[in-house]
Protein backbone atom coordinates (compact mmCIF):
# COMPACT_ATOMS: atom_id res chain seq x y z
CA UNK A 1 0.00 0.00 0.00
CA UNK A 2 2.86 2.31 0.86
CA UNK A 3 4.46 1.72 -2.56
CA UNK A 4 1.16 2.43 -4.28
CA UNK A 5 0.90 5.79 -2.48
CA UNK A 6 4.46 6.68 -3.58
CA UNK A 7 3.63 5.85 -7.21
CA UNK A 8 0.49 8.02 -7.12
CA UNK A 9 2.47 10.87 -5.50
CA UNK A 10 5.12 10.76 -8.25
CA UNK A 11 2.43 10.64 -10.95
CA UNK A 12 0.58 13.71 -9.71
CA UNK A 13 3.86 15.57 -9.13
CA UNK A 14 4.84 14.89 -12.74
CA UNK A 15 1.38 15.95 -13.95
CA UNK A 16 1.66 19.28 -12.13
CA UNK A 17 5.31 20.02 -13.00
CA UNK A 18 5.39 18.74 -16.59
CA UNK A 19 4.08 21.95 -18.29
CA UNK A 20 6.78 24.01 -16.54
CA UNK A 21 9.43 21.41 -17.39
CA UNK A 22 8.43 21.49 -21.05
CA UNK A 23 8.55 25.28 -21.08
CA UNK A 24 12.03 25.27 -19.56
CA UNK A 25 13.26 22.78 -22.15
CA UNK A 26 11.96 24.95 -24.97
CA UNK A 27 13.05 28.37 -23.68
CA UNK A 28 16.22 27.58 -21.77
CA UNK A 29 19.65 27.49 -23.42
CA UNK A 30 21.42 24.17 -23.69
CA UNK A 31 24.51 24.84 -21.59
CA UNK A 32 26.74 22.40 -23.51
CA UNK A 33 25.81 23.63 -26.98
CA UNK A 34 25.92 27.25 -25.86
CA UNK A 35 29.37 26.80 -24.32
CA UNK A 36 30.70 25.34 -27.56
CA UNK A 37 29.21 28.16 -29.65
CA UNK A 38 30.66 30.77 -27.30
CA UNK A 39 34.03 29.07 -27.72
CA UNK A 40 33.62 28.88 -31.50
CA UNK A 41 32.72 32.57 -31.65
CA UNK A 42 35.90 33.44 -29.79
CA UNK A 43 37.97 31.16 -32.02
CA UNK A 44 36.66 32.79 -35.20
CA UNK A 45 37.41 36.25 -33.80
CA UNK A 46 40.93 35.01 -32.98
CA UNK A 47 41.40 34.44 -36.71
CA UNK A 48 41.29 38.19 -37.36
CA UNK A 49 44.46 39.06 -35.39
CA UNK A 50 45.87 35.81 -36.80
CA UNK A 51 45.20 37.16 -40.29
CA UNK A 52 46.74 40.51 -39.32
CA UNK A 53 49.94 38.76 -38.26
CA UNK A 54 49.95 36.55 -41.36
CA UNK A 55 49.54 39.50 -43.73
CA UNK A 56 51.66 41.87 -41.66
CA UNK A 57 54.70 39.61 -41.82
CA UNK A 58 54.50 39.29 -45.61
CA UNK A 59 54.71 42.96 -46.54
CA UNK A 60 57.69 45.30 -46.39
CA UNK A 61 58.73 46.91 -43.10
CA UNK A 62 57.28 50.30 -43.99
CA UNK A 63 53.80 48.81 -44.51
CA UNK A 64 53.44 46.37 -41.63
CA UNK A 65 51.16 48.49 -39.43
CA UNK A 66 49.10 49.76 -42.35
CA UNK A 67 48.50 46.18 -43.47
CA UNK A 68 47.60 44.93 -40.00
CA UNK A 69 45.24 47.89 -39.56
CA UNK A 70 43.13 46.57 -42.43
CA UNK A 71 42.19 43.54 -40.32
CA UNK A 72 41.60 45.45 -37.11
CA UNK A 73 39.58 48.17 -38.86
CA UNK A 74 37.26 45.47 -40.16
CA UNK A 75 36.64 44.36 -36.58
CA UNK A 76 35.55 47.89 -35.72
CA UNK A 77 33.54 48.85 -38.81
CA UNK A 78 31.85 45.56 -39.66
CA UNK A 79 31.25 44.81 -35.99
CA UNK A 80 28.98 47.86 -35.80
CA UNK A 81 27.36 47.35 -39.21
CA UNK A 82 26.49 43.77 -38.29
CA UNK A 83 24.69 44.78 -35.09
CA UNK A 84 22.86 47.69 -36.68
CA UNK A 85 21.53 46.08 -39.87
CA UNK A 86 23.84 43.35 -41.21
CA UNK A 87 22.27 40.50 -39.27
CA UNK A 88 18.81 41.59 -40.39
CA UNK A 89 19.93 41.74 -44.03
CA UNK A 90 21.41 38.25 -43.84
CA UNK A 91 18.89 36.32 -41.78
CA UNK A 92 15.68 38.30 -42.05
CA UNK A 93 12.87 37.12 -44.38
CA UNK A 94 13.12 37.74 -48.12
CA UNK A 95 12.59 41.24 -49.45
CA UNK A 96 13.26 42.77 -52.88
CA UNK A 97 12.59 39.46 -54.56
CA UNK A 98 14.93 37.60 -52.24
CA UNK A 99 17.98 39.78 -52.96
CA UNK A 100 18.40 40.41 -49.24
CA UNK A 101 16.62 39.64 -46.01
CA UNK A 102 15.06 42.31 -43.83
CA UNK A 103 13.32 42.32 -40.47
CA UNK A 104 12.91 45.62 -38.59
CA UNK A 105 12.76 43.64 -35.36
CA UNK A 106 16.35 42.50 -35.95
CA UNK A 107 17.77 46.01 -36.36
CA UNK A 108 20.24 46.65 -33.54
CA UNK A 109 19.57 42.98 -32.67
CA UNK A 110 16.49 44.25 -30.86
CA UNK A 111 14.43 41.09 -31.24
CA UNK A 112 17.08 38.74 -29.86
CA UNK A 113 17.10 39.76 -26.22
CA UNK A 114 15.04 36.80 -24.98
CA UNK A 115 15.26 34.51 -28.01
CA UNK A 116 16.61 30.96 -27.85
CA UNK A 117 16.85 28.82 -31.00
CA UNK A 118 15.49 25.29 -31.30
CA UNK A 119 18.91 23.80 -30.54
CA UNK A 120 19.07 25.57 -27.20
CA UNK A 121 21.50 28.29 -28.36
CA UNK A 122 20.62 31.93 -27.57
CA UNK A 123 20.06 33.92 -30.74
CA UNK A 124 22.54 36.50 -29.47
CA UNK A 125 25.28 33.86 -29.60
CA UNK A 126 24.34 32.77 -33.11
CA UNK A 127 24.27 36.41 -34.27
CA UNK A 128 27.70 37.10 -32.81
CA UNK A 129 29.11 33.89 -34.31
CA UNK A 130 27.88 34.81 -37.77
CA UNK A 131 29.11 38.36 -37.31
CA UNK A 132 32.71 37.14 -37.08
CA UNK A 133 32.41 35.69 -40.59
CA UNK A 134 31.29 39.09 -41.85
CA UNK A 135 34.30 40.69 -40.16
CA UNK A 136 37.02 38.43 -41.54
CA UNK A 137 35.77 38.26 -45.15
CA UNK A 138 36.57 41.86 -46.23
CA UNK A 139 39.79 41.67 -44.21
CA UNK A 140 40.85 38.76 -46.42
CA UNK A 141 40.36 40.92 -49.54
CA UNK A 142 42.82 43.53 -48.24
CA UNK A 143 45.76 41.22 -48.94
CA UNK A 144 45.28 41.68 -52.69
CA UNK A 145 45.91 45.44 -52.63
CA UNK A 146 48.29 45.62 -49.67
CA UNK A 147 50.90 48.40 -49.70
CA UNK A 148 49.09 50.74 -52.10
CA UNK A 149 45.60 51.77 -50.90
CA UNK A 150 44.39 54.73 -48.84
CA UNK A 151 43.13 53.77 -45.42
CA UNK A 152 40.00 55.93 -45.57
CA UNK A 153 39.15 54.47 -48.98
CA UNK A 154 39.57 50.98 -47.60
CA UNK A 155 37.17 51.80 -44.77
CA UNK A 156 34.54 53.04 -47.23
CA UNK A 157 35.12 49.99 -49.41
CA UNK A 158 34.53 47.40 -46.69
CA UNK A 159 31.40 49.26 -45.56
CA UNK A 160 29.86 49.12 -49.02
CA UNK A 161 31.18 45.63 -49.78
CA UNK A 162 29.69 44.08 -46.67
CA UNK A 163 26.31 45.70 -47.29
CA UNK A 164 26.01 45.00 -51.01
CA UNK A 165 28.09 41.86 -51.56
CA UNK A 166 28.50 39.90 -48.35
CA UNK A 167 25.01 40.32 -46.89
CA UNK A 168 23.13 39.28 -50.06
CA UNK A 169 25.40 36.25 -50.59
CA UNK A 170 25.05 35.22 -46.97
CA UNK A 171 21.26 35.48 -47.24
CA UNK A 172 21.13 33.42 -50.45
CA UNK A 173 23.27 30.62 -49.05
CA UNK A 174 22.46 30.39 -45.32
CA UNK A 175 19.03 31.92 -44.73
CA UNK A 176 16.20 29.38 -44.75
CA UNK A 177 14.42 31.20 -47.57
CA UNK A 178 17.57 32.00 -49.55
CA UNK A 179 17.38 30.72 -53.12
CA UNK A 180 20.77 28.96 -53.05
CA UNK A 181 19.83 27.42 -49.70
CA UNK A 182 16.81 25.88 -51.44
CA UNK A 183 18.42 25.01 -54.77
CA UNK A 184 18.24 21.30 -55.58
CA UNK A 185 17.34 18.67 -53.02
CA UNK A 186 19.13 20.01 -49.95
CA UNK A 187 20.49 23.27 -51.33
CA UNK A 188 23.96 24.35 -52.39
CA UNK A 189 26.45 22.83 -49.95
CA UNK A 190 28.44 25.50 -48.12
CA UNK A 191 28.94 24.25 -44.60
CA UNK A 192 31.11 27.09 -43.31
CA UNK A 193 31.73 29.65 -46.04
CA UNK A 194 33.28 28.31 -49.23
CA UNK A 195 31.13 30.57 -51.40
CA UNK A 196 30.08 33.21 -48.88
CA UNK A 197 33.58 33.86 -47.53
CA UNK A 198 36.39 32.48 -49.66
CA UNK A 199 35.13 32.58 -53.24
CA UNK A 200 33.54 36.01 -52.77
CA UNK A 201 36.68 37.46 -51.16
CA UNK A 202 39.03 35.77 -53.62
CA UNK A 203 37.16 36.95 -56.70
CA UNK A 204 36.74 40.46 -55.30
CA UNK A 205 40.46 40.53 -54.53
CA UNK A 206 41.31 39.65 -58.12
CA UNK A 207 39.01 42.36 -59.48
CA UNK A 208 40.59 45.03 -57.28
CA UNK A 209 44.15 43.87 -57.98
CA UNK A 210 43.51 44.14 -61.71
CA UNK A 211 41.79 47.51 -61.37
CA UNK A 212 44.45 49.10 -59.14
CA UNK A 213 47.45 47.83 -61.02
CA UNK A 214 50.75 46.66 -59.59
CA UNK A 215 52.77 48.18 -56.78
CA UNK A 216 55.45 50.63 -57.75
CA UNK A 217 58.43 48.79 -59.34
CA UNK A 218 56.64 45.42 -59.26
CA UNK A 219 57.80 42.88 -60.43
CA UNK A 220 61.20 44.36 -61.33
CA UNK A 221 62.18 44.98 -57.70
CA UNK A 222 62.19 42.14 -55.19
CA UNK A 223 59.77 42.82 -52.33
CA UNK A 224 60.70 40.48 -49.52
CA UNK A 225 58.56 39.77 -46.45
CA UNK A 226 59.62 41.76 -43.41
CA UNK A 227 59.03 39.04 -40.82
CA UNK A 228 58.14 35.45 -41.65
CA UNK A 229 58.06 34.67 -37.94
CA UNK A 230 54.91 36.79 -37.71
CA UNK A 231 53.50 35.01 -40.75
CA UNK A 232 54.02 31.57 -39.24
CA UNK A 233 52.50 32.71 -35.95
CA UNK A 234 49.52 34.08 -37.87
CA UNK A 235 49.13 30.83 -39.80
CA UNK A 236 49.09 28.90 -36.52
CA UNK A 237 46.40 31.15 -35.05
CA UNK A 238 44.34 30.80 -38.22
CA UNK A 239 44.60 27.01 -38.01
CA UNK A 240 43.43 27.01 -34.39
CA UNK A 241 40.66 29.51 -35.07
CA UNK A 242 39.45 27.50 -38.05
CA UNK A 243 38.16 24.79 -35.72
CA UNK A 244 35.61 27.33 -34.51
CA UNK A 245 35.05 28.49 -38.09
CA UNK A 246 34.16 25.00 -39.37
CA UNK A 247 33.11 22.93 -36.36
CA UNK A 248 31.17 25.86 -34.94
CA UNK A 249 29.16 26.05 -38.16
CA UNK A 250 27.36 22.89 -37.07
CA UNK A 251 25.63 25.18 -34.54
CA UNK A 252 25.72 22.28 -32.09
CA UNK A 253 28.17 20.42 -29.90
CA UNK A 254 27.35 16.96 -31.25
CA UNK A 255 28.35 14.60 -34.01
CA UNK A 256 28.37 17.18 -36.81
CA UNK A 257 30.80 19.36 -34.88
CA UNK A 258 33.09 16.38 -34.28
CA UNK A 259 33.03 15.44 -37.96
CA UNK A 260 33.78 19.00 -39.07
CA UNK A 261 36.64 19.34 -36.59
CA UNK A 262 38.24 16.07 -37.69
CA UNK A 263 38.17 16.76 -41.42
CA UNK A 264 39.41 20.31 -40.84
CA UNK A 265 42.51 19.01 -39.08
CA UNK A 266 43.21 16.39 -41.73
CA UNK A 267 42.70 18.73 -44.70
CA UNK A 268 45.01 21.38 -43.23
CA UNK A 269 47.71 18.81 -42.51
CA UNK A 270 47.39 17.35 -46.00
CA UNK A 271 47.57 20.75 -47.65
CA UNK A 272 50.73 21.61 -45.73
CA UNK A 273 52.34 18.24 -46.49
CA UNK A 274 51.59 18.35 -50.22
CA UNK A 275 52.89 21.92 -50.56
CA UNK A 276 56.10 20.81 -48.81
CA UNK A 277 56.44 17.90 -51.25
CA UNK A 278 55.87 20.16 -54.26
CA UNK A 279 58.54 22.62 -53.14
CA UNK A 280 60.93 19.87 -52.14
CA UNK A 281 60.66 18.16 -55.52
CA UNK A 282 60.75 21.35 -57.58
CA UNK A 283 63.28 23.44 -55.66
CA UNK A 284 65.06 21.04 -53.34
CA UNK A 285 64.03 23.21 -50.36
CA UNK A 286 60.89 23.67 -48.32
CA UNK A 287 60.02 27.25 -47.35
CA UNK A 288 58.14 28.42 -44.29
CA UNK A 289 55.92 30.55 -46.52
CA UNK A 290 55.11 27.50 -48.63
CA UNK A 291 54.18 25.51 -45.54
CA UNK A 292 51.91 28.32 -44.33
CA UNK A 293 50.33 28.61 -47.77
CA UNK A 294 49.61 24.88 -47.83
CA UNK A 295 47.94 25.08 -44.44
CA UNK A 296 45.63 27.83 -45.65
CA UNK A 297 44.86 26.12 -48.95
CA UNK A 298 43.78 22.95 -47.16
CA UNK A 299 41.67 24.89 -44.66
CA UNK A 300 39.94 26.87 -47.39
CA UNK A 301 39.12 23.81 -49.48
CA UNK A 302 37.56 21.88 -46.59
CA UNK A 303 35.45 24.83 -45.39
CA UNK A 304 32.40 24.24 -47.64
CA UNK A 305 32.72 20.46 -47.25
CA UNK A 306 33.31 20.10 -43.52
CA UNK A 307 29.88 18.69 -42.77
CA UNK A 308 29.49 16.29 -45.68
CA UNK A 309 32.81 14.52 -46.40
CA UNK A 310 34.75 11.88 -44.51
CA UNK A 311 38.50 11.63 -43.91
CA UNK A 312 39.42 10.34 -47.42
CA UNK A 313 37.55 13.30 -48.90
CA UNK A 314 39.42 15.67 -46.58
CA UNK A 315 42.76 14.23 -47.71
CA UNK A 316 41.78 14.57 -51.36
CA UNK A 317 40.54 18.16 -50.99
CA UNK A 318 43.60 19.22 -48.99
CA UNK A 319 45.96 17.73 -51.59
CA UNK A 320 44.10 19.19 -54.56
CA UNK A 321 43.95 22.60 -52.90
CA UNK A 322 47.72 22.76 -52.64
CA UNK A 323 48.16 21.69 -56.26
CA UNK A 324 45.69 24.18 -57.71
CA UNK A 325 46.76 27.09 -55.47
CA UNK A 326 50.45 26.50 -56.14
CA UNK A 327 49.71 26.44 -59.87
CA UNK A 328 47.61 29.61 -59.65
CA UNK A 329 50.45 31.47 -57.94
CA UNK A 330 52.89 30.34 -60.64
CA UNK A 331 50.48 31.55 -63.33
CA UNK A 332 50.16 34.90 -61.55
CA UNK A 333 53.90 35.37 -61.78
CA UNK A 334 53.79 34.73 -65.53
CA UNK A 335 50.79 36.99 -66.17
CA UNK A 336 52.26 39.77 -64.04
CA UNK A 337 49.17 40.96 -62.14
CA UNK A 338 49.84 41.99 -58.56
CA UNK A 339 47.65 40.08 -56.12
CA UNK A 340 50.04 41.09 -53.36
CA UNK A 341 49.43 38.33 -50.84
CA UNK A 342 47.81 35.77 -53.17
CA UNK A 343 44.26 36.15 -51.92
CA UNK A 344 42.81 34.91 -55.19
CA UNK A 345 45.50 32.26 -55.61
CA UNK A 346 44.69 30.65 -52.26
CA UNK A 347 41.22 31.69 -51.09
CA UNK A 348 39.59 32.08 -54.48
CA UNK A 349 41.10 29.09 -56.24
CA UNK A 350 41.01 26.66 -53.29
CA UNK A 351 37.50 27.84 -52.42
CA UNK A 352 36.25 27.10 -55.94
CA UNK A 353 38.00 23.71 -55.98
CA UNK A 354 36.58 22.73 -52.59
CA UNK A 355 33.02 23.82 -53.38
CA UNK A 356 32.94 21.80 -56.60
CA UNK A 357 35.09 18.75 -55.85
CA UNK A 358 33.38 18.02 -52.53
CA UNK A 359 30.52 16.62 -54.62
CA UNK A 360 32.47 13.44 -55.34
CA UNK A 361 33.13 12.75 -51.63
CA UNK A 362 29.72 13.39 -50.07
CA UNK A 363 28.92 10.94 -47.30
CA UNK A 364 26.25 8.39 -48.16
CA UNK A 365 23.91 9.43 -45.35
CA UNK A 366 23.75 12.98 -46.75
CA UNK A 367 22.82 11.67 -50.20
CA UNK A 368 20.09 9.49 -48.68
CA UNK A 369 18.64 12.54 -46.91
CA UNK A 370 18.84 14.54 -50.13
CA UNK A 371 17.02 11.82 -52.05
CA UNK A 372 14.31 11.68 -49.39
CA UNK A 373 13.75 15.43 -49.84
CA UNK A 374 12.82 15.01 -53.52
CA UNK A 375 9.45 13.96 -54.86
CA UNK A 376 11.11 11.25 -56.96
CA UNK A 377 13.02 9.81 -54.02
CA UNK A 378 16.32 9.93 -55.93
CA UNK A 379 19.22 12.36 -56.01
CA UNK A 380 22.49 11.81 -57.86
CA UNK A 381 26.01 13.13 -57.52
CA UNK A 382 25.69 14.69 -60.98
CA UNK A 383 22.59 16.62 -59.91
CA UNK A 384 24.40 17.97 -56.85
CA UNK A 385 27.41 18.82 -59.01
CA UNK A 386 25.19 21.03 -61.17
CA UNK A 387 23.93 22.76 -58.03
CA UNK A 388 27.48 23.36 -56.77
CA UNK A 389 28.71 24.67 -60.11
CA UNK A 390 25.68 26.97 -60.35
CA UNK A 391 26.26 28.35 -56.85
CA UNK A 392 29.95 28.94 -57.57
CA UNK A 393 29.17 30.63 -60.90
CA UNK A 394 26.53 32.90 -59.35
CA UNK A 395 28.92 33.87 -56.55
CA UNK A 396 31.73 34.66 -58.97
CA UNK A 397 29.51 36.74 -61.25
CA UNK A 398 27.80 38.68 -58.47
CA UNK A 399 30.93 39.38 -56.41
CA UNK A 400 33.00 40.45 -59.42
CA UNK A 401 30.40 42.83 -60.87
CA UNK A 402 29.42 44.46 -57.57
CA UNK A 403 33.03 44.80 -56.44
CA UNK A 404 33.94 46.44 -59.75
CA UNK A 405 31.07 48.93 -59.38
CA UNK A 406 31.97 49.73 -55.77
CA UNK A 407 35.65 50.25 -56.48
CA UNK A 408 34.94 52.54 -59.45
CA UNK A 409 32.59 54.69 -57.36
CA UNK A 410 35.19 55.05 -54.61
CA UNK A 411 38.03 55.73 -57.02
CA UNK A 412 36.10 58.40 -58.90
CA UNK A 413 34.94 60.19 -55.74
CA UNK A 414 37.60 60.07 -53.01
CA UNK A 415 40.32 58.08 -54.78
CA UNK A 416 41.43 54.57 -53.92
CA UNK A 417 45.16 54.30 -54.45
CA UNK A 418 47.83 56.28 -52.59
CA UNK A 419 50.20 58.55 -54.50
CA UNK A 420 53.65 57.43 -55.67
CA UNK A 421 55.28 59.57 -52.98
CA UNK A 422 53.10 58.05 -50.25
CA UNK A 423 53.79 54.56 -51.58
CA UNK A 424 57.53 55.20 -51.41
CA UNK A 425 57.17 56.46 -47.85
CA UNK A 426 54.99 53.52 -46.85
CA UNK A 427 51.51 53.11 -45.40
CA UNK A 428 52.69 53.26 -41.80
CA UNK A 429 53.97 56.82 -42.06
CA UNK A 430 51.78 58.24 -44.85
CA UNK A 431 48.44 56.87 -43.56
CA UNK A 432 49.01 56.48 -39.81
CA UNK A 433 52.04 58.57 -38.85
CA UNK A 434 53.74 55.59 -37.22
CA UNK A 435 56.50 53.04 -37.73
CA UNK A 436 55.94 49.38 -36.96
CA UNK A 437 59.39 48.62 -35.62
CA UNK A 438 60.79 52.06 -34.82
CA UNK A 439 63.64 51.53 -37.31
CA UNK A 440 65.28 54.04 -39.61
CA UNK A 441 65.64 51.66 -42.54
CA UNK A 442 62.09 51.37 -43.82
CA UNK A 443 62.71 49.51 -47.04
Amino acid sequence: MKNWKNVMLLFFSWLVLWPGMALAAEGTPDSGATAWMLTSTSLVLLMVPGLALFYGGLVRTKNVLGTMMHSYASMAIVGVIWAVCGYSMCFGPNVLGGWIGWDPNLLFLEGLDDAVADGGIPDYVFAMFQGKFAIITPALIAGAFAERVRFKSYCVFITLWVLFVYCPLCHWVWAEDGFLFNMGANGAIDFAGGTVVHISSGISALVIALYCGARRDYPKTAMHPNNLVLTLLGAGLLWVGWFGFNAGSSVSSGLDAARALAVTQVAASTGALVWMIIEGVKHGKVTSLGLASGILAGLVAITPAAGVVKIPGAIFLGAMASFVSYSAIQIKSKLGYDDTLDVFGIHGVSGIAGAILLTFWIRESWMVDAAAATTSGTWTVFQQLLVQVSAVGITIAYASVLTWVIIIIIDKTIGFRISDKEEMTGLDQSCHGEHGYGLLNLN
